[in-house]
């Protein structure tokens, strides 16, 4: 018998490094993926469509939200975004964890869907360096960049909310947190009774 797949849910104001940090724990631990939300922001320079995310219309957003095509969604600066319903249940059935870089609000839509899901938020250490990796990003202008230090605030305020808490100051050391939280839901008990099913009935026989 197989463990389903579990569902991380991973959220933090822009420029705290919840992206780069889910890029590089897929490359270092095997059975989890990140998912590729939709939504109808413009692409930017290097990203590529059904990578970093699936780019589309307003028109197709509303059209596949009618359609109940997402698990949750939420909107952004103006912008929607939103995750495949089916996408994660096909992930999951298979096996492999799915992680969910989404905001607070697609958060409170998951765990009233999800009462297992685990939910980790990332702080920046200071809201000047915050500030800081905004602008060295090169992605957004004074004003929009001004907007989202303003959103920070919203965002941070809702961390009691999540499971766990990491501070990415040193990337390698919030990493290695991020990787500690996943692995350590691996261990529960009842996910290990399933994956060590024989060996423990051979040691208690």
């Amino acid at each position: 018998m197989q463990n389903k797949g579990s569902l991380f849910i991973l959220s933090a104001p822009s420029g705290a490094g919840k992206t780069s940090l889910v890029k590089e724990l897929i490359k270092g631990i095997s059975g989890v993926l990140g998912s590729v939300s939709y939504t109808t922001r413009a692409i930017r320079p290097q990203e590529k469509e059904g990578v970093d995310y699936h780019f589309v219309s307003h028109d197709e957003f509303n059209k596949m939200l009618q359609e109940g095509v997402f698990l949750e969604h939420a909107q952004v600066f103006g912008q929607y975004y939103g995750t495949s319903k089916v996408w994660v249940e096909n992930t999951r059935l298979q096996g492999i964890d799915v992680i969910l870089e989404i905001d607070w609000q697609g958060a409170r839509q998951i765990r009233l869907q999800f009462e297992e899901a685990q939910s980790i938020f990332i702080l920046p250490p200071s809201r000047q360096v915050l500030e800081e990796r905004l602008h060295k990003r090169h992605q957004d202008n004074i004003h929009i960049i001004s907007g989202r230090m303003h959103e920070a605030r919203d965002q941070i305020s809702h961390y009691s909310e999540y499971d766990y808490l990491i501070c990415n100051d040193q990337f390698e050391e919030a990493l290695e947190d991020l990787k500690s939280i996943i692995r350590c839901h691996r261990l529960n008990w009842r996910r290990q009774q399933v994956q060590q099913e024989a060996l423990i009935k051979q040691l208690i026989s």
